[in-house]
């Protein structure tokens, strides 16, 4: 028996539903407003909720993220009564266990339920949580937990994993958790950055070289693929992995064989393989920046990793480890935080995610006296004036609705507006961007992605400083 949560403003089809899921022994909940559906989630210990999309008060797809991180993590099926093929592809994106159309026939609607219901108990059958290797990984939220349950899965099988997310929320943290809990966590664990590696370098250091094979090979060397036999190869960025090198890489994917630069015979290399990337794989496969049939290779298991501004609640958790991780570390000092600072961090976006936070911790600590007291006036500046602003503007009237055209008035084209849209977007990024980097243009392109000569690039379009 579980417990069924049905969130719909149609009060009959929710009656409807709500019988015959009894009919079946659960127990179940109607909730007729999203408000009230979105409290009920967070305060029952539901398996599955029933999601409109037309709500009276909101759309039921904008609710679906914070219904499957509730405590509980739900299954969550949508209905609605206009199917729509960019609200199914968003519902699936957002955790939905399926999406189906109103009025469909009771088995139709009850189906997925069962299916979830039977994915939910071989779920909660496997080994807990607790039994997994997860050095660094801080949190316990019901997003992280989440991307320790796909660890869990990965670390079972040798399927080839993509963990993607953006750059700071820890990827190459959750690839070391799936070697240490796999059966290769006795062999190596080889770090490839390829964002790091010259067209000129990639092939000499993936697969090695013979002596003589270029100039300035006065010896042979071992590639990093052969160095990961027996263990686990994480090519960190792969999305930077030149166009060249993907097709000869997708070839040692298919047969475990290779043949370093300068030599007549191939090596073979038993290694599992996890990718990691910031970047959107499928448009760069679309803009011919990246292999298709070296995509499909990648990705048999996906892990996506939430940024830190969508798992605030862990931020007391992580500061707590990384305050005394970073004291020990700046000569066992003995370091407090008042209230007011975990609140003034825990209502900061983060663009930075754990890694901008890890690093205005350490900044704080090296400033900070032995046995001292953190406060946001510790912070640096760019935080300070970033929550003084925001606070500001929650006061200020918001602006009146703009009326809708009236019949044969005029809109600018669509594309201006786009246009405007990502100029305004580009120039507020690049300016965060400047504040959170320190204008220093490594740091800037590792947080933002971007190769030097884009930044470059952006910043003379919108006159951005930097030092």
């Amino acid at each position: 028996m579980a417990d069924i949560l049905i969130i719909d403003d149609d009060v009959a089809m929710a009656q409807l539903l709500s019988r015959v899921v009894r009919e079946r022994g659960h127990q179940v909940v109607c909730a007729h407003t999203l408000q009230a559906g979105l409290g009920e989630a967070r305060t029952g210990n539901y398996a599955a909720v029933y999601l409109d999309v037309r709500m009276p008060d909101g759309s039921g797809l904008d609710a679906l993220p914070d219904i499957r991180n509730v405590r509980s993590s739900p299954e969550v099926i949508i209905m609605t009564g206009a199917g729509d093929p960019d609200g199914a592809e968003l519902a699936v994106k957002s955790g939905a266990w399926d999406y189906i159309e109103k009025p469909s026939s009771i088995n139709t609607m009850i189906l997925p339920l069962v299916r979830a219901l039977q994915y939910r108990d071989i779920k909660l059958s496997q080994k807990p949580l607790t039994a997994l290797k997860r050095e660094g990984i801080v949190g316990s939220s019901p997003l992280i937990m989440a991307c320790l349950d796909r660890v869990s899965q990965a670390a079972g099988y040798d399927a080839a994993v993509l963990i993607t997310g953006e750059t700071g929320t820890g990827k190459e943290l959750f690839a070391w958790a799936i070697h240490e809990n796999s059966r290769r966590a006795d062999r190596n664990f080889v770090v490839v950055d390829c964002a790091t590696l010259s067209d000129t370098l990639v092939e000499s250091v993936l697969f090695g070289y013979q002596k003589g094979a270029f100039t300035g090979a006065d010896r042979s060397r071992e590639g990093l693929i052969k160095q990961a036999d027996g263990g686990t190869l994480f090519l960190d960025e792969i999305g930077e992995l030149p166009l060249g090198v993907q097709k000869a890489f997708l070839r040692v994917l298919q047969e475990r064989r290779f043949r370093p630069l300068g030599s007549k015979e191939e090596l073979t290399s038993d290694f599992r393989l996890v990718a990691a990337t910031n970047r959107d794989l499928d448009r760069m496969v679309r803009d011919g920046q990246f292999r298709s049939d070296l995509l499909y290779r990648i990705r048999s298991f996906t892990i996506e990793l939430p940024p830190l501004r969508k798992h605030l609640e862990d931020i007391p958790a992580l500061v707590t480890h990384h305050v005394g991780r970073l004291a020990e570390r700046h000569g066992d000092k003995t370091i407090g935080f008042s209230p007011e600072f975990l609140e003034t961090l825990s209502n900061y976006d983060w663009p930075g995610n754990v890694r901008e936070l890890v690093n205005t911790l350490e900044r704080v600590l090296a400033e900070a006296g032995r046995d001292a007291t953190l406060f946001p006036r510790d912070l640096p500046s760019h935080i300070r004036v970033r929550m003084a602003r925001q606070a500001i503007e929650a006061k200020q009237p918001s602006a009146a609705p703009i009326p809708p055209p009236s019949p044969g008035g005029t809109l600018p084209k669509l594309q201006d507006l786009r246009d405007e849209a990502v100029t305004q977007v580009e120039k507020k990024y690049l300016q965060d961007l400047m504040i959170v980097s320190g204008e220093n243009i490594k740091k800037a392109c590792e947080i933002s992605g971007l190769s030097r000569s884009r930044l470059y690039e952006l910043m003379k379009k919108y006159g951005t400083p930097a030092s």
